[in-house]
């Protein structure tokens, strides 16, 4: 588990300097979307676009799957699709009420997520040097027994040992797909060429401290052979969770509920934001003529209620989990979200090395752009190769004898055959070539952001 988070830790790193570049220095509406069509063509935009839509709709159902199994800890016999139901009705009270309601509880959301973090992490460490009521000094004790890796299926050797550590590529892959968001906002961010550049080079820190730190607290406290672990799989309930596991071995008696409930509202958080994020991106793939124009349709209060009610829609895909049961529905999900995420990824590296020749044939100085990325154009090959590979043997372990799922290869691979579909409809449709490294539009909307950003400093200046 550590092994993925790192490496995939890296590839998001990648991923976010080489958006970071390009975003900084062209802060337009659509962020990676509209910046493909102006590096690459408008068939991978297009791609682009409804990838992101896809991604943002498929966790909703996802994230209330993952709400009702948190509020299984405290009541496993009231049925599952009453916990789902639930959650739906207050995320799409939230999301009705627009864009204020939304702010103001991820507000809340969000600060309860980053206390609980920070708070499990330091909680983590008192635990692990034996600070708990039972005072049991841990350290690295369940690195040396069960020991750090886990051959995959009982295969032995260092065989089965890699198979084990590439089975969680796609797994921590869903945890940090999203951070790209980052490039939707540089449109509406103040001042983007000096926030932009400062909030990329602070990602490596979130990675390290919430992600990476995160994980390897986990791997001290619990051993992976814990029965307990199998619990989100089987019975169904959050009880399964890491860090409540650790609490209760720890003997605290009333914390593993109020973790609960703070895991309880991140899932709430993240139901908000998907169906907020997914209607948004649907009414922009309608404003830019790539979607129907009944997305369009607004109310009084500007709120786009045919695009919140479709995507709302494909949140009832979470009542799947009343007969299959919410965890392994969550897994399914977990499949096609982490697939759907890095072939975006993918988008956007092409988009960057595209990008990065365009600035050398036309003969423009990376030294004079608001963000120079380090390690390119090496970083956006690695991003590119690397969310290929991991895609493409996402779903190896069904290919073993015995293991094949037939509803596993379908979540699995159905995220990965959209990409080319999409690509080549647009494709064949708009009959586009690629933009030529010489035609590229290095200049439309930079010196629109520079003389916003220069009026936008005059003024603090004279009212200072």
């Amino acid at each position: 588990m550590l092994l993925a988070y790192i490496i995939i830790g890296s590839i998001c790193y990648a991923v976010m300097i080489s958006l970071g570049e390009m975003i900084a220095l062209l802060p337009i509406p659509g962020g990676h979307i509209t910046l493909a069509e102006r590096f690459v063509d408008p068939a991978l935009s297009f791609t682009l676009g409804w990838l992101y839509w896809y991604d943002w709709a498929i966790t909703l159902p996802a994230e209330l799957s993952s709400a009702s199994v948190v509020l299984r800890y405290w009541n496993e016999s009231l049925n599952t699709a009453v916990w789902i139901a639930m959650c739906f009705v207050v995320v799409l009270v939230i999301n009705a009420f627009g864009a204020g309601a939304y702010g103001e509880a991820e507000f809340i959301f969000s600060s309860i997520k980053v206390i609980t973090i920070t708070g499990l992490l330091i909680l983590g460490i008192i635990l692990d040097l034996g600070g708990g009521p039972n005072h049991d000094r841990i350290g690295f004790r369940y690195w040396k027994n069960p020991g750090p890796f886990v051959q995959f299926e009982g295969i032995a050797g260092a065989k089965g040992r890699f198979m084990g550590w590439f089975a969680v590529m796609p797994q921590a892959a869903f945890a940090y797909v999203g951070t790209e968001i980052v490039a939707i906002a540089g449109a509406e961010v103040k001042n983007p060429r000096r926030n932009i550049p400062k909030a990329i080079r602070s990602v490596y820190i979130r990675l390290l401290l919430f992600y990476i730190g995160g994980v390897t607290m986990m791997g001290l406290l619990i051993p992976s052979n814990d029965p307990r672990l199998n619990l989100a799989s089987t019975s169904g309930t959050a009880a399964a969770s890491p860090f409540v596991i650790a609490i209760n071995n720890a003997g605290i008696k009333v914390l593993p509920s109020i973790i609960n409930a703070a895991i309880l509202s991140s899932a709430w958080s993240a139901s908000n934001s998907d169906l907020y994020s997914s209607s948004r991106a649907l009414y922009g793939l309608a404003l830019n003529g790539r979607a129907p124009s009944i997305f369009l349709k607004v109310t009084s209060h500007g709120l786009p209620w045919v695009s919140v009610a479709f995507s709302a829609v494909f949140g009832l895909l979470a009542f799947m989990g009343i007969s299959s049961g919410s965890g392994k529905v969550f897994g399914w999900f977990v499949s096609m979200i982490s697939v759907a995420g890095l072939t975006s990824w993918f988008g956007i590296a092409v988009t960057y090395i595209r990008f990065h020749r365009g600035l050398q044939v036309q003969g423009i100085d990376r030294r004079t752009l608001p963000y120079r990325s380090p390690f390119q154009p090496f970083a956006a090959w690695y991003a590119a190769i690397g969310c290929f590979l991991i895609v493409f043997f996402s779903g190896w372990p069904i290919f073993l004898k015995g293991n094949w799922q037939t509803d596993t290869f379908v979540t699995t691979y159905l995220p990965l055959m959209l990409f080319p579909f999409l690509y080549a409809g647009a494709k064949y449709w708009t009959r586009a070539p690629l933009v030529p490294y010489a035609q590229m539009d290095f200049e439309s909307g930079y010196q629109e952001d520079l003389d916003a950003t220069d009026f936008a400093t005059k003024l603090e200046q004279e009212n200072s």
